[in-house]
């Protein structure tokens, strides 16, 4: 009889101790997957398309970026508003007046806007580029995405090439693929002799473009990062 109650106990010790073992295993899975949530919201931001300067300590910085010409306090980074879930579209619904609607974020139904300036608030003479660069696909969605770049009321709209030719999406610039680089940069555009108070008015625009023919239920779900950075160089007299 005692032998059988020290049996008894023994197999309620080790169910106590499966129990505790599972509840901890079960405990740290959660932290796990929190600390990589976190660390995915971190990285991906909701999806936030951000505009930043390029940080150059051999120069004195004139070139600034900032939202509106009510405050034209330069910013070292700029960030658009995320949305949350894009529909493909039409080019043709996106509003004429996208361009000059508002300063700062302005997204539309399926449709990321952002609008900033870029001002020489220097003394000397300047170029300075900008580049658009991916920072990371999921699914494929770049297939089909068009980003459009307006300045000073001029735009370019650009897309990757297609799919099954070597050739531009039909009224687009193709990505840029020529750059040694370990960064995707997709986009670089060069601006010359921008001198001092002079003003750039910038609108970038993205969206899911409904008649690309890469445009399928096989991107449902894809998310993309891109970042912008404006780089400025003196100019020697």
């Amino acid at each position: 009889m005692a032998k059988e109650v020290v049996v008894k106990a023994e197999k309620i010790k080790n169910r106590k101790r499966r129990s505790r073992v599972v509840k901890l295993s079960l405990l740290i899975l959660l932290l796990l997957l929190t600390i990589l949530y976190l660390i995915l919201r971190i990285i991906y931001n909701e999806g936030r398309f951000t505009i930043s300067l390029d940080s150059n300590d051999k120069l004195k910085s004139g070139l600034a970026i900032f939202e509106s010409l009510n405050n034209s306090q330069g910013k070292r980074k700029l960030e658009a508003s995320p949305i949350k879930f894009m529909d493909n579209i039409s080019y043709k619904t996106i509003p004429k007046d996208v361009d000059t609607e508002a300063d700062g974020p302005h997204n539309g139904k399926n449709y990321i806007a952002y609008s900033f300036y870029a001002e020489n608030q220097g003394k000397e003479t300047i170029d300075y580029w900008y580049e658009i660069v991916i920072d990371d696909v999921i699914k494929n969605v770049d297939e089909a995405v068009r980003i459009r770049v307006y300045r000073n009321g001029e735009s370019i709209t650009y897309a990757k090439k297609k799919s099954n030719a070597d050739e531009p999406e039909e009224g687009t610039t193709a990505f840029r693929d020529d750059i040694d680089s370990k960064e995707n940069i997709i986009i670089f555009e060069q601006v010359h002799d921008f001198k001092p108070n002079d003003l750039d008015r910038y609108t970038i625009v993205i969206w899911l473009e409904g008649d690309d023919p890469d445009c399928t239920n096989a991107i449902i779900g894809g998310e993309l990062k891109m970042h912008m950075k404006f780089t400025e160089e003196h100019v020697r007299n």
